[in-house]
């Protein structure tokens, strides 16, 4: 049912409310636990009842941590890894170029450091390289070392981990082939024979449970001293919300624990790149997602590969400074080269067709470090499948972002099987792939079948969901602190949306290129600033601004906004309907 009657927002959105069960849901919540509407709304979203409530708003990683014993090949990973620390054993990181990867090598490297040891950092390039093991790099590698990890990576490296000829661990957790390469041992929760309960972890959260049995095997040996695993939370957080993992189960805990962690600033890389992107507030899931992760990517993306686990791993503050410094500057040159294939990828998708259960774009020359935030811009647009491919010669590469419920990673991967990909991979929300140029129409074809029979583009466009209706005066500091108290927020567990109907625009002006501020109230004296980011590429600043004292219905999320050391109650504006015609 359209929430408050809108059906086509400024925006072009329909609104939709909470279900009648999870109103009565919120409802008993409300008078079983003495917990105010706001919060039960969002509870009873997500299936929380009355008993589980105290142990949903405070997570405990004592409680929800699984036995990393439960994964299979992890005894033997943890065993492998820790004989080369005490044999002194030649060891290399093979990691991935994004946030995952980064983190999961800096994982290992702290650890190996407090333990006296180094080890071989090396990061494929995106462009030259690819994802994941080659066959040269591990070669190379081989040559030189007794035990290469491969982190975010692996799972279907077959051909290159043979040719390492030496001893080989992955952990990973990318869907996993039919087989598995020819290795000591594969830890990866997406393995086609493990029972998928932990297959929401990120690679991060799987390197740190083979540091917890490795701990543990070392302790039952007798070890003095061991490296602190619960400092290192932080690393494990901001790949968990940077890698669009869903924040379930022990997920929250890690991110939960892991941002108390990072808001010690006791990790010299961490710290460097929170002060270059003008974090002055603790941090939260959305830092991790929208202000650290992109520019840590940024080094993957457009510049030198290894650039983001190098500068999580650093010890040195002076070198943490430079790094973060050089990450700043690529992510600026990253959103300008993401802005020009943005709108050609919209354009094109658009002429094609927003209806399907697949939206795609391909284009001659699109950087490959774009295309996988291009896809998740689109995908995030149409609340469809999305792929964006960058086409060079007669083959394109390309990335691809998925919604809740929708497997992208196994339909890619079947679709390699069926010939019409060169080579193709992922998990759920995310994947990447090549395929050639003559393929690309019929691949794609193939993939909105895929994709439409796990039932993607039957949800609606242009659905805004949202958790109920505020009055200006209900938004106090102490009901956004309640409401922070349900989260993390991010995937699989997005942040609450409110609506505050029929309240007047009272100021709206334009801020920087494209931002809007404005002032609504509902005249009986409450007040509350909002603030509308990227308003006028859209009808929203347009719109807003010209009308003054016009009446609206509000929707969007609450925050704190610290200025000046006082804190206040800021909306972050999402939408908007004319409430006279609502």
């Amino acid at each position: 049912m359209d929430f408050l009657n809108v059906t086509s927002s400024l925006n072009g959105r329909r609104w939709v409310g909470p279900t009648v069960e999870v109103n009565r849901a919120a409802e008993a919540l409300t008078q079983s636990g003495g917990i105010d509407r706001a919060l039960a709304q969002i509870l009873a979203r997500r299936g929380v009842t009355s008993e589980g409530v105290e142990a949903f708003l405070a997570p405990s990683l004592r409680e929800l941590l699984p036995d990393p014993r439960s994964l299979r090949d992890m005894e033997t990973a943890a065993s492998r890894f820790l004989r080369a620390v005490k044999g002194r054993e030649r060891i290399a990181i093979f990691a991935d170029y994004d946030v995952d990867g980064g983190t999961s090598a800096a994982l290992l490297i702290d650890w190996l450091r407090q333990m006296g040891r180094e080890a071989t950092l090396y990061v494929p390039d995106r462009i030259d390289e690819g994802y994941g093991p080659n066959v040269p790099a591990m070669q190379a590698l081989g040559r030189d070392h007794d035990l290469i990890v491969c982190v975010d990576c692996g799972t279907l490296s077959h051909e290159p981990v043979a040719a390492a000829g030496c001893d080989v661990v992955i952990l990973d957790h990318h869907l996993g082939g039919e087989t598995l390469p020819d290795c000591v041992a594969c830890v990866n929760p997406n393995r086609q024979d493990e029972d998928g309960a932990l297959a929401h972890l990120c690679a991060a959260a799987v390197v740190f449970l083979m540091l917890v049995e490795a701990n543990r095997q070392a302790r039952v040996d007798g070890a003095p001293a061991l490296p602190d695993l619960m400092a290192m939370l932080d690393l494990v957080a901001l790949a968990t919300v940077a890698d669009v993992a869903p924040l379930i189960g022990v997920n929250r805990a890690f991110v939960r624990q892991g941002l108390v962690v990072m808001g010690r600033r006791q990790r010299p890389g961490i710290a460097a790149l929170a002060d270059a992107a003008k974090m002055d507030t603790a941090p939260t899931s959305y830092h991790l997602g929208y202000l650290l992760g992109p520019r840590i990517n940024a080094g993957g993306r457009i510049g030198r590969a290894d650039l983001g686990a190098r500068l999580l791993s650093t010890t040195d503050p002076h070198e943490a400074a430079a790094m973060a410094d050089r990450l700043n500057g690529l992510n600026a040159d990253r959103r300008e080269i993401e802005a020009g294939v943005q709108a050609a990828a919209l354009a094109q998708a658009e002429a094609r067709g927003l209806d399907g259960p697949l939206v795609w774009a391909a284009g001659e020359g699109w950087h490959p470090g774009v295309v996988g935030i291009v896809a998740s811009r689109l995908k995030e647009a149409t609340n469809r499948p999305a792929i964006v491919i960058g086409l060079d010669g007669d083959e394109g590469k390309g990335s691809g972002r998925s919604v809740a419920g929708v497997d992208l990673g196994a339909a890619i991967q079947r679709l390699a099987a069926e010939g019409l990909l060169i080579k193709g991979g992922g998990h759920k929300m995310a994947a990447g792939l090549s395929v050639a140029r003559a393929s690309l129409e019929d691949a794609m074809t193939r993939l909105g079948e895929l994709l439409e029979k796990q039932g993607a583009g039957s949800g609606g466009a242009a659905d805004l969901r949202l958790d109920g209706v505020l009055m200006p005066g209900a938004a106090t500091l102490d009901l956004v602190r309640r409401i922070e108290a349900a989260g993390p927020f991010g995937a699989g567990a997005s942040a609450p949306r409110f609506v505050f109907p029929d309240v007047t625009v009272s100021f709206a002006k334009r801020i920087g290129e494209n931002h809007l501020k404005l002032r609504f109230g509902d005249g009986l004296g409450q007040a509350l600033d909002a603030i509308s980011f990227g308003a006028f590429d859209g009808p929203l600043g347009p719109e807003l601004s010209t009308r003054t004292g016009g009446r609206f219905h509000l929707a969007g999320r609450l925050e704190i906004n610290t200025w000046g050391g006082r804190q206040s109650v800021q909306m972050r504006l999402e939408d908007a309907a004319p409430a006279h015609e609502a």
